[in-house]
């Protein structure tokens, strides 16, 4: 029967192809117990573990049709996977973070120079006020060991501080000022506030920041009022003109020569004396009023005679004075108050000193001689008998 004969000799095959097709067995060997090994250690166990699992990946059909590289990550896997039993990393420290924090890593060339000053956070006064902190970055900053790039950029904070300061005070003050003098505009501190930086271009003196900080507040350009804050009870409020130019010195004598009963005047008042001194040469040349400049000739100038009535004001080259107040006073919190006193008593003298500075035209001169003349006529220049005078 065939159907039979198939199904037998199908068997038959089937116990062939297994007899030509080897099967792989794990060969044991049997170990005595006096020759056993010591037990593994877990990590090691686990390690052991990872490697059959992979010799038995080789013999997977399924591992066999995978390539090298993802065989390769795969144990590297299973690798990673096995780091259960060693030690987590401790916490950082504090003080381990700050150390790691000054650490800093440098290029070639370049150094640590020193650490940046922050800003103060204490001492702090009201707007418009000044404080001991000003005074004392202004103290450092006249020491010739500060006074330089470095110093300046690691005190930098500081400074800006200081600044903020000045600004706000130079606000409040201006509106002070504007009520005593209404010819000052009403500027912001921006306008009115000198810049710390030196003009070192010209000059053999090299230091690079000036000594202190200073605003000057005038109509429209012109001469007025100057405020400085120094330390060490140098601080100051003064008007006048400094060193003027040559064409300006000159118009100024002109109308001193012309008329000098006004500034005698205004130099002369008991107020203005009490603040900036007696209205006199001091005898020892010493400053006083506005006499006793570094500039201030000692001859006459040319062109005036030595025995001049007014040789005095003319021997000045420059026409300001100057009032200074104490440490003590800078840190009042009415020290703006005491300021604008000083002003009010300098504006008669601002303002008869923009009029001494300015050119009296010829035309100015002769409408004098005409007004000398008309005292004695009409106005149309004629006699009073009515004749045209030659």
């Amino acid at each position: 029967m065939p159907p039979r004969k198939a199904k037998t000799l199908s068997q038959k095959g089937a116990s062939d192809s297994e007899a030509e097709a080897p099967v792989i067995k794990r060969k044991r060997t049997s170990v005595k117990a006096s020759s056993r090994p010591k037990p593994k250690s877990r990590a090691r166990q686990q390690s052991d573990d990872v490697e059959e699992s992979a010799e038995d990946q080789e013999l997977d059909s399924d591992a066999l049709d995978e390539s090298d590289d993802h065989r390769k990550k795969k144990k590297k896997k299973r690798k990673m996977g096995s780091t259960s039993t060693s030690k987590r990393a401790k916490p950082r420290s504090k003080k381990q973070d700050s150390e790691d924090e000054d650490e800093v890593e440098l290029e070639d060339g370049q150094e640590v120079v020193g650490r940046v000053v922050t800003a103060p956070t204490t001492g702090l006064v009201p707007h418009g006020q000044i404080s001991q902190n000003t005074l004392d970055f202004l103290t450092k900053l006249k020491d010739p060991a500060c006074n330089d790039r470095q110093w300046f950029k690691l005190n930098e904070p500081v400074y800006r501080v200081a600044e903020k300061e000045w600004k706000a005070f130079i606000e409040a003050f201006t509106d002070v000022l504007i009520e005593i003098d209404t010819e000052i505009p009403p500027l912001p501190p921006k306008d009115v506030v000198h810049r710390i930086y030196r003009d070192v271009r010209f000059s053999n003196d090299k230091t690079p920041y000036k000594k202190g900080v200073s605003a000057s507040f005038s109509r429209s350009g012109r001469k007025g009022v100057f405020a400085g804050l120094k330390p060490g009870n140098e601080s100051m409020i003064a008007a006048g003109s400094w060193c003027p130019a040559k064409n300006e010195l000159d118009t100024i004598r002109a109308n001193i020569k012309r008329d000098p009963t006004r500034l005698r005047q205004v130099i002369s008042e008991p107020e203005f004396e009490q603040y900036f001194g007696e209205a006199k040469p001091h005898p020892q040349r010493e400053r006083q009023n506005i006499f006793g400049m570094e500039d201030e000739l000692k001859t006459a100038p040319k062109g005036v005679a030595k025995d001049h009535q007014d040789i005095d004001l003319l021997k000045c080259r420059s026409f300001a004075v100057a009032h200074r107040f104490t440490d003590d006073e800078v840190l009042d919190p009415d020290f703006k108050d005491k300021v604008g006193i000083v002003a009010r008593v300098m504006q008669p003298f601002v303002h008869c000193l923009n009029d001494l500075m300015t050119v009296v035209s010829d035309d100015d001169d002769d409408d004098d001689d005409d007004d000398n003349e008309d005292e004695n006529g009409d106005e149309n220049g004629r006699d009073e008998d009515g004749e045209d005078e030659e």
